[in-house]
């Protein structure tokens, strides 16, 4: 099926892979692990994506190919209905594809698929070649989040059957990562998969990137708050807007990084065109107070964990795994999602008292340059992968020698 869209997002292996047979070229070639990225394209991911191949081609002992799953249904597929409407059918297929053109020139040690939507359906490789899955959420988690996210259950039968999907790319998946703790009981609970197959590795934010290169003051002249959303009602922004009104002074900002359009208003700054990581967007966290996200809808928002790296006080709110990089009055403080009154009244403190938003914002630079570090993480990460490549390499070695001593 050609969906008209863009296949070249093929990456073939770097050119450590493809260098000449000289001695030392194949001394390398024998110390890489040949990993396959297949990398679900869209929201946070894309952000995953980026920090994850910006830490793999310093790692001399990876050899890279990547398969990106791009969302879009466009061209001739966007015309076919379950392709169209289907992203597992349409990562799938795609993953299949882009997977074959890999193994066409390169013997992948080992399979890294994130999220599992590209996998479920691409599991005679997982069968094949020794896979790690990654996910944010289990479909079930997805689904109990869904009205946020403009996405619905289907029947009971075509539910059943992807729940089967599912649980068989867990059980073929060499190992599973997961970004919070609650993924991982969301997967012992609802999909009988073992604790001990799971690790939990959030993606997070390169610290030393939204770091201050200045330490905070605590000035009460002007207090800027922070919101980072492109969906601004999913994220919460609407609350926040009214919240703001309410307690609104001249000495007050609000500073919404969204895609919709918002009225002006006084203290009101919007940014539409904002780009994820750059250096404006850095400069903006540097300059505000407080971070607030009172989303109805997200699992891990990638966004606290860059408020946290520039030492913002944050207010989010109790969904799926926030709490984990929001713990209640020790890195920040949530409240009950879609409850205008408890934003209110979680801000009021905040905006009135410096020291308490330098010590939260204190609090949350430690926690997140412990726990959400992209570039700690992404180092656990590639252990793992090259820890089970090297297992696959050794055992097809052996099974090599057995066979020629026949």
């Amino acid at each position: 099926m050609n969906d008209g869209s863009s296949e070249d997002m093929i990456v073939a292996q770097d050119g450590r892979e493809a260098a000449s047979g000289s001695a030392s070229g194949s001394a390398r070639r024998a110390r890489t692990c040949n990993i396959g990225f297949v990398l679900e394209q869209a929201l946070g991911h894309i952000t995953h994506t980026k920090n994850l191949q910006a830490h793999v081609q310093n790692d001399p002992e990876v050899s890279p190919s990547w398969a990106l799953i791009d969302f879009k249904a466009e061209g001739i597929g966007a015309r076919i209905p379950v392709f169209r409407s289907n992203w597992s059918v349409r990562a799938g297929i795609r993953a299949n594809r882009q997977l074959a053109a890999i193994a066409r020139t390169t013997r992948l040690d080992v399979l890294f698929f994130h999220t599992q939507v590209p996998a479920v359906l691409a599991q005679r490789w997982m069968h094949r070649i020794p896979s790690i899955v990654s996910l944010d959420a289990t479909p079930l988690q997805y689904d109990a989040l869904g009205a946020f996210y403009q996405h619905e259950a289907g029947p009971r039968w075509l539910e059943t059957i992807k729940w089967h999907l599912n649980r068989d790319c867990y059980r073929a998946a060499r190992q599973i990562v997961v970004w919070a703790e609650w993924t991982q009981r969301g997967l012992v609970a609802d999909y009988e998969v073992p604790d001990d197959k799971i690790t939990v590795i959030p993606p997070g934010v390169i610290v030393r990137d939204w770091e201050r290169k200045d330490q905070r003051r605590a000035e009460s002249s002007m207090v800027r708050i922070l919101f980072v959303g492109g969906d601004l009602r999913r994220k919460g922004g609407h609350l926040l807007l009214k919240a703001f009104r309410e307690l609104r002074t001249p000495s007050l900002e609000l500073h919404l990084v969204t895609k919709d359009a918002v009225p002006p208003e006084p203290g009101l700054f919007v940014y539409n065109d904002m780009q994820p990581n750059s250096a404006e967007l850095k400069a903006l966290y540097h300059r505000c107070d407080i971070f607030a996200l009172p989303t109805s809808g997200d699992c891990l928002p990638m966004v606290l964990s860059e408020a946290g790296a520039a030492g913002l006080a944050v207010v989010s709110t109790d969904v799926a795994g926030i709490p984990e990089i929001v713990r209640h009055e020790q890195t920040g403080l949530t409240v009950p999602a879609g409850d205008g009154n408890a934003l209110t009244a979680a801000l009021r403190p905040l905006i009135a008292d410096p020291q308490l938003r330098l010590d939260l914002g204190a609090r949350a630079h430690r926690h997140v340059s412990r726990y959400y570090d992209a570039d700690k993480n992404s180092t656990r990460l590639l252990s793992l992968l090259k820890a089970e490549a090297r297992t696959s390499v050794g055992g097809r070695d052996s099974k090599s020698s057995a066979h020629e001593r026949r």
